[in-house]
């Protein structure tokens, strides 16, 4: 294998920095609905991506099978949902809580592959796994004492960890044989058009928003999406699976830190220890998976 053009190391550090910035910059739209900001964000990624995509790989297209098609369809559907949820728990928790039980999708991933795929729970991907959810509860027990709503933003980010899995799990398949760039523009795609059906239906306007709310809509499609995920994955030739997963977890300190420096938001004594916590069972249980090539980064941001 040749070598890298520059340290990969760098390129994870540089993501984890760039996919911190997202639960920040939905907060800085806050007179937009989530998910319109969910909308505006996928919309411009598939309109940057799609001469390249349309150059370069137009090919693939010929062969997605109707199979693929389906499951594609269902990844995209699913992707819109979890950018929902998510982003409208920000309205109703902090920085900090929510990306924290986003952060969780990995073990929600497991339990998903251990349903559907068979795979098998090591004693230490138990452990890890109670290990984390024992820190998502404290954080939701804090966020209870300071309000119901607090904590209805935590389970929609819960919900939201759910449904970002479902999506990875109606893709991974499709991705084995497509490329990288065209299976995202694809997914992509059919979330945005699925997102733009579901505000047609609840009928947000889909416009009348300030320049810095576009701004930030333009942001979140390329600062997350293509300085973090695609640093990520562009990585993933040179560093294993449970490296860029470890880097990862790192993201929800990394939006700790800018929530307190940009929005002001200060972290509870809850949120300390039970972020703590679940960032020390994830870190726990991606050691003891290490080994099960199902178990994958999130593509959520």
């Amino acid at each position: 294998m040749r070598l890298p053009p520059f340290n990969p190391y760098i390129a994870v550090v540089i993501g984890v920095i760039a996919v911190s910035t997202s639960a920040v910059l939905v907060k800085l739209a806050d007179q937009a609905p989530a998910a319109i900001i969910a909308n505006y964000r996928l919309l411009f990624a598939v309109i940057i991506m799609a001469p390249y995509v349309l150059f370069k790989h137009r090919n693939e297209f010929n062969i997605i099978s109707k199979k693929d098609w389906v499951l594609s369809a269902l990844a995209g559907v699913f992707l819109a949902f979890h950018f929902i949820l998510w982003f409208e728990s920000l309205n109703y928790t902090s920085v900090a809580s929510s990306v924290v039980l986003v952060t969780l999708q990995p073990i929600f991933a497991f339990l998903g592959t251990y349903f559907f795929f068979k795979e098998r729970f090591s004693p230490g991907a138990v452990i890890s796994m109670i290990i984390a959810l024992l820190g998502s509860v404290i954080i939701s027990w804090g966020d209870f004492q300071i309000s119901g709503v607090a904590l209805f933003g935590d389970i929609l980010a819960l919900l939201g960890a759910i449904t970002v899995t479902a999506y990875f799990l109606m893709g991974q398949q499709v991705r084995k044989r497509l490329s990288l760039m065209t299976y995202t523009f694809v997914v992509y795609g059919i979330s945005s058009v699925t997102l733009i059906l579901y505000n047609l239906v609840v009928q947000n306007p889909f416009f009348g928003y300030s320049a810095n709310h576009w701004f930030v809509f333009l942001a979140l499609a390329i600062i997350p999406t293509f300085f973090g995920h695609t640093l990520f994955n562009w990585a993933l030739k040179w560093l294993s699976t449970s490296t860029i997963s470890m880097g990862i977890v790192f993201e929800p300190i990394g939006a700790s830190i800018l929530a307190y420096l940009i929005l002001g938001e200060k972290v509870t004594w809850s949120q300390w220890l039970g972020g703590t916590i679940v960032l020390f069972g994830l870190f726990l249980f991606i050691m003891s998976t290490a080994r099960k090539s199902k178990v994958t980064i999130s593509q959520k941001k």
